[in-house]
């Protein structure tokens, strides 16, 4: 990978250890010992739209990312706390990577253990990060299948772009030893989440002569109070990224076509400064077309990295490679925006907890990361024979700023926003209800007149999300092609984090630190620089219960467009300042 791909390797694994002596040392240490299940929970259904091609040769080689068990995680979370919540003496007051190492790495005894395990089955081609909590390994499916006691590797298709994964179908065990040392295993079982980004047919409205034909970047400019003098100045270090899996690419040749059309009236850089990871070769996704032109039009002349995942080794997952790199990067852009997630029963608790993990290590460091509230608006599955709500992950992590979604009052005009329907939102099953938010919950639990049933969701959970933007109806360049009516909250994250981008140059050219994890300052006060959105609910389960409808908006914070819309100048003014 370029720019970013950098490993250290934290201890040498010994070259001159038998392998053959070894791998009975390694039948020895299972036997005595016994094994257990690190991820009981995680879902190994097939996904719709995958097929098994069969057995994977046993020579062939595969990577697993060995997930380090942390230490200091309470200390960590205090850290959070002081450095993100205004009135602490160390608000913005953000750790180094190197800071953030010392306090997380594995113990001596974590690294020792894991090392010589590994080497009792012969793998010695491993990667560390600087927080050395994780270890991504390369070895044979053989060396894999003995490794991981009751996985089974199969080669899957599927997705829209017909991407090959390595998988196992079946849970695979570890030595209990390593209960203390290891989190998870990635690589074995999460399939790639399709993309729910969807065009819509234009609105039909009888008579109406609009003020313009869906979303673009003069639209988005205008609806939140943007100038042609908001943009970046070009002499601060500020930077802004977005990150691309599931084998979506942008062009360089459809972001500057996309800039000649609709970026004449304000200055914008016209490439993206820098690609970490390799950009593949095929066609551009809509998806990654629409957050790289979005973040870059929104955040205006700011320098834009984009995190690519060609898919180039079948048993990554994309995701957690995203998360080594954090790991290993000491200079990072102060905001990323990703459109990724999926339903939080599909995952196994001990990823997700480490996941956040990685959420709360980002946060110590300054950086601010929004994510997409998804586009199933509350979601829906049946659980012990009856209907709930279905939350997505990471949109609940109490460490992200989850992005919802709206749409224009009148579909043709630049005024008020309702609730986009699809406008992912709700609350957690996995992660209880933080602090920063206790009071616009309860008020919202209190106060709306339309509230679903109480067995459909957690009310003490992590509601989400915490702000919205536009999602509905966005002109994208893709393939060279003007696409019109693009829709979903993969479009308003990346206007979003744009809009936080803009701040953070005022922010550096006074002198003062990024915004770093925005939730307790926004929460604290109390949205103020949004614009509220007041009408509209969101879609849920087709029953006879709730008929469709899941939670609506209403005054202040909900768990569909959370505080609201950005205003900028408003915004500015209640964030500028330390």
């Amino acid at each position: 990978m370029e720019g970013g791909d950098k490993m250290t390797t934290p201890f040498p694994l010994n070259p001159t250890c038998h392998p053959c002596s070894l791998l009975g040392l390694l039948a020895l240490i299972v036997a005595g010992t016994g094994s257990y299940t690190p991820e009981p929970d995680q879902q190994r259904t097939l996904p719709p739209g995958w097929a098994s091609l069969g057995r994977v040769d046993p020579e062939e080689e595969l990577s697993l990312t060995f997930a380090l068990r942390q230490q200091n995680l309470e200390r960590l979370s205090e850290l959070v706390q002081a450095v993100s919540d205004p009135d602490s003496p160390r608000y913005g007051k953000y750790l180094t990577l190197e800071d953030v190492a010392e306090l997380v790495r594995p113990s001596p005894l974590t690294l020792r253990t894991v090392q010589k395990w590994l080497l009792a089955a012969g793998v010695r081609n491993c990667h560390s990060v600087t927080t050395q909590d994780f270890l991504t390994c390369w070895m044979s499916v053989r060396q894999a299948e003995l490794l991981l006691s009751g996985s089974e590797f199969h080669r899957y298709v599927g997705g829209p772009a017909k991407t090959y994964v390595v998988r196992s179908p079946h849970p695979y065990r570890l030595p209990k030893a390593l209960a203390p040392h290891v989190d998870f295993v990635g690589g074995l079982h999460r399939f790639p989440p399709t993309s729910s980004l969807r065009q819509r047919p234009e609105p039909q409205v009888a008579g109406a002569i609009g003020l313009h034909l869906g979303v673009t970047p003069s639209v988005i400019r205008k609806r939140y109070n943007l100038t042609a003098q908001d943009v970046g100045s070009g002499t601060t270090n500020n930077s802004q990224a977005c990150a691309q899996f599931l084998e979506q690419y942008f062009h360089d040749s459809d972001l500057a076509q996309f800039m000649r059309l609709f970026g004449g009236n304000f200055a914008h850089q016209a490439s993206v400064a820098r690609v970490v990871g390799q950009q593949g070769r095929g066609r551009a996704g809509i998806e990654a077309s629409l957050d790289v032109e979005y973040l870059m039009s929104a955040g205006a002349n700011i320098s834009t990295w984009v995190y690519s995942n060609p898919g180039r080794h079948e048993t990554q997952e994309p995701f957690l490679q995203w998360l080594v790199l954090l790991s290993n990067e000491s200079a990072l852009p102060p905001v990323h925006t990703v459109s990724y997630g999926d339903d939080e029963d599909s995952l196994s608790s001990a990823y997700m907890q480490r996941v956040n993990t990685e959420f709360m290590k980002a946060a110590t460091r300054g950086l601010t990361l929004l994510f997409a509230s998804g586009d199933s608006g509350a979601g829906c599955w049946s659980a012990s024979g009856r209907h709930q709500f279905r939350p997505s992950f990471p949109a609940s992590s109490p460490y992200v700023t989850t992005v919802g979604g709206t749409s224009f009052q009148n579909p043709f005009q630049v005024t008020n926003e309702i609730v986009d329907y699809i406008s992912g939102g709700g609350f957690s099953n996995v992660f209880p209800r933080p602090s920063y938010q206790e009071e616009a919950v309860a008020q919202f639990l209190s106060s709306s007149p339309h509230l679903p049933p109480s067995s459909y969701f957690n009310a003490s959970g992590r509601a989400y999300p915490d702000v919205a933007a536009l999602s509905d109806g966005y002109w994208v360049v893709s393939n060279h092609v003007p696409i019109p009516w693009v829709s979903g909250t993969s479009a308003s994250t990346p206007v979003f984090g744009g809009i936080l981008s803009l701040i953070n140059e005022h922010r550096l050219l006074s002198g003062h630190p990024p915004l770093g994890f925005l939730n307790p300052r926004l929460y604290q006060q109390h949205g103020a620089g949004l614009f509220d959105v007041n009408h509209g609910c969101h879609e849920s389960c087709l029953d006879e219960e709730v008929q469709g409808q899941g939670f609506c908006s209403g005054p202040g914070w909900d768990p569909v467009t959370g505080w609201g819309t950005p205003n900028f100048p408003a915004l500015l003014k209640t964030l500028i300042n330390p």
